[in-house]
């Protein structure tokens, strides 16, 4: 994003979508030895007899990158105040070496905070695609975001 976005610039129905990362898989090993060590995910050779036809990424892994992914295309870089969870998690297809996954999203709610009137509250879908468009995880989470700053005012990015 080339500008600062605020609550106000997330409008029910506004999409947006990053660019790609490649999953290699010396990066599913590392990561699955350190966080989700099952062996269709650690074990090349033991991944093939899983019923996956070899190695996949842990989904914990395709939920980082997903998020890394937002991070980097500073969607939220200005205005987020974190996030109080997320909901609906579903994996529907594995991701394997070499795939290269991208995000997109889509405001599905948006409303200012009752009790704080400095921000406002933002259900965003999270879809997570490979190269050849195959959805493979899907999300929903919400965001606590920053009101615009009045003018004159300064708000400092964190």
């Amino acid at each position: 994003m080339s500008q600062d976005l605020w609550f106000e610039d997330f409008t029910v129905g506004r999409r947006f979508e990053t660019r790609g990362v490649t999953l290699s898989e010396s990066q599913i090993l590392d990561f699955a030895l350190q966080w989700d060590p099952q062996p269709f995910h650690i074990d090349v050779e033991a991944s093939e007899s899983w019923g996956y036809g070899g190695l996949i990424a842990s989904g914990f892994h395709t939920l980082c990158a997903a998020f890394r992914m937002v991070v980097q295309a500073r969607i939220f870089t200005a205005a987020s105040l974190g996030s109080p969870g997320m909901d609906k998690l579903r994996w529907m297809r594995p991701v394997r070496p070499g795939d290269t996954i991208r995000t997109e999203l889509e405001v599905l709610d948006a409303r200012a905070s009752q009790s704080k009137p400095d921000r406002g509250i933002v259900t965003m879908l999270y879809r997570v695609f490979n190269q050849r468009r195959e959805e493979v995880m899907r999300l929903e989470t919400v965001q606590i975001l920053r009101r615009k700053p009045a003018e004159g005012s300064s708000v400092s990015s964190v």
